[in-house]
């Protein structure tokens, strides 16, 4: 069985790629509206997407080291 520490882990990557991808359409989508075309907002989306994730992975690794450093 998995332990309350590993779902709560498993929850928040989850969370977090959810976030990344409404992020991503979201940036698709204003793109479109902009009138870019296709294969422009699917690369601002798919930036946009990566790099949230990125975003979270460095909040993430920074929180961890403050956490235990003490």
């Amino acid at each position: 069985m998995m332990s309350d520490h590993a779902a709560l882990i498993l929850l928040t990557c989850a969370l977090t790629v959810v976030v990344a991808a409404l992020a991503g359409a979201g940036a698709g989508y204003l793109a479109r509206r902009d009138r870019a075309t296709y294969q422009a907002a699917l690369a601002r989306a798919v930036f946009t997407f990566a790099a949230t994730l990125t975003l979270a992975a460095t909040i993430a690794s920074a929180l961890a080291a403050v956490a235990n450093r003490h």
